[in-house]
């Protein structure tokens, strides 16, 4: 009998020491949770590729064994950043085109584009990044020098937000653009009653047709450059605003083959047979692929004068910008989705465009709950409407776009429209969330741009002294939580990402410095020092 008590309780003793298997222990980790209470913890337990437990260093290991083990060495881990709003495949496709991104002048676009023509000769010449507002004379530019470099190759160089081309005449002849071309939702530019090369919105669609079609390797390529370039940041999501089937497809199709590990939020563009198919079909969601929303182009862009406004252009009289998708179309567009189980992600810059989409939303959505359809950019908001977003409309911002603006934005919209432009914190305080992202290529990939530009509302040389209007600053959890739980949110996957918490996938960021108390001055050099996914190194 002894023998028998004795045996029950070294078994006992044996079962009470017996460790979990897991696949990864993190050890001696400043961590940020992001979960409700934004706690902290040391160590993490990972099997599966989804976190097991998250506490306290040597609890996890009284706790659990694994063959695998990372010793963060007191380095800060935050959860996978997520970009709330980029355009994922276009910045693969610009790494197949002239980087104009940076140029200081027209003459070295030129400059750029000869070198890359001369390097890799191309039957159309594309390119991608000019700004006009970057150089000494601040106006469009013309296509005078690029027909005398270029008189039988068609260029087609795109401004850095995506709305305006510049072209030169082979290109506007294989396009059949003349001066009496009719357009509406844009501008064929003209001086003098002559085409200046320089096209805004819906017309950049009659280039586009004459662009060569890219083959299947090229589109591939240029998948596997955006996930290299998006992990190297520590970003393990990605919202890509505006995507045709065939490359969801081929995203799908990758991301099974094992051969793209990125999650991809896939907003699908607003073309009459995307919706046809995907409407019908419904939400398509594996692990790493999400596809539930529509992204619809409400109006223009800011820069390139293109944002609808209610009244006119304080550096340019008379003129109002324009919509994009006409107001008819975008109510019938709201109420079609709105009987799906898909978001409907609107861009809207202008103020007038914004109103546009929230009286739409609202009157589609009436009866509905959490929907959560999205303002894509929400960029300059009349104070009397900031009140819709208090119905469970989603404001998705990109921070650097304000310090990208801050410089001329005012001579776009005068004293007091400016003071309803990117004004996150006052949406936030209206909706309750921001998801945040970077709109890239529009702006760099760095998400650490994104957070700084966030809470500190300067350029990377502290300009200006004090910050570009600091009373819509967001704080560091709040910036933290819009590129993580919220940004989750708002593609309906806060159970499964945006936080490091059990029962999540193991997707978490091990930074060069600890975001949340380092100098604002510093968060730029911030560093993605390791990346995992689905508890799988990356980096």
């Amino acid at each position: 009998m002894k023998k028998y008590v004795l045996l029950l309780s070294t078994l006992f003793i044996i079962s009470c020491h017996t460790k979990e298997q897991v696949d990864l222990i993190v050890s001696n980790a400043n961590i940020y949770t992001v979960d409700e209470d934004f706690s902290k913890a040391t160590g993490i337990a990972i099997k599966d590729g989804k976190f097991v437990e998250v506490g306290d260093t040597d609890e996890i290991n009284k706790k659990y064994t694994a063959q695998n083990s990372f010793d963060a060495q007191g380095k800060t881990i935050v959860p996978g950043l997520i970009d709330a709003h980029c355009h994922f495949y276009g910045l693969g496709q610009n790494q197949q085109v002239v980087d104009l991104v940076g140029t200081e002048s027209y003459e070295e676009v030129m400059e750029r584009v000869v070198a890359f023509q001369k390097e890799r000769p191309s039957n159309f010449i594309r390119g991608r990044g000019w700004d006009q507002n970057d150089w000494e004379v601040k106006e469009f530019p013309t296509k005078d020098k690029l027909d005398e470099l270029f008189p039988d190759t068609p260029v087609a160089l795109e401004r850095v937000d995506g709305h305006a081309y510049l072209v030169n005449q082979k290109a506007l002849d294989m396009a059949g653009i003349t001066a009496e071309t009719k357009t509406e939702g844009g501008e064929i530019v003209k001086e003098n009653g002559k085409i200046t090369g320089v096209l805004v919105d819906n017309p950049m669609g009659l280039i586009d047709q004459v662009i060569p079609k890219a083959s299947l390797a090229q589109n591939i390529q240029a998948l596997k450059d955006a996930e290299a370039i998006s992990l190297d940041y520590g970003l393990t999501t990605v919202n890509d605003a505006g995507l045709p089937r065939e490359i969801v497809e081929l995203i799908d199709s990758l991301q099974q083959a094992g051969e793209l590990s990125i999650r991809v939020y896939a907003m699908i563009s607003n073309y009459p047979e995307n919706l046809d198919y995907f409407l019908e079909k419904g939400i398509i969601k594996t692990n790493q692929l999400n596809v539930r929303s529509v992204k619809v182009y409400g109006d223009g862009a800011l820069g390139s004068r293109g944002a609808a406004l209610r009244d006119h252009y304080s550096d340019k009289p008379g003129h109002f910008g324009a919509m994009v998708t006409p107001v008819d179309q975008i109510e019938a567009l709201a109420h079609r989705i709105a009987e799906t189980d898909y978001q409907m992600n609107t861009h809207a810059i202008g103020d007038s465009a914004n109103i546009v989409v929230l009286r739409a939303y609202e009157k589609a959505l009436k009866g509905r709950t959490d929907r959560r359809w999205k303002v894509e950019h929400a960029q300059v908001i009349s104070p009397s409407d900031f009140n819709y977003f208090e119905k469970g409309i989603i404001p998705s911002v990109q921070p650097t776009h304000a310090t990208s603006d801050m410089y001329w934005a005012e001579d776009r919209l005068g004293k007091e429209r400016i003071k309803g432009a990117y004004a996150y914190k006052d949406l936030l305080n209206k909706a309750g969330l921001v998801a945040l992202g970077t709109d890239f290529p529009v702006e760099q990939v760095n998400p650490f741009l994104t957070f700084y530009a966030a809470v500190a509302r300067q350029d990377v040389a502290q300009y200006p002294e004090g910050g570009f209007q600091m009373e819509n600053a967001l704080s560091r959890e709040e910036t933290l939580k819009g590129m993580t739980i919220w940004a989750a949110y708002s593609n309906f996957e806060e159970e499964e990402k945006g936080s490091i918490e059990a029962g999540k996938f193991a997707d978490f960021v091990v930074l060069s410095d600890d975001i949340m108390t380092i100098p604002s001055e510093d968060i730029p050099n911030i560093t993605a020092e390791h990346v995992f996914l689905g508890g799988v190194q990356k980096k």
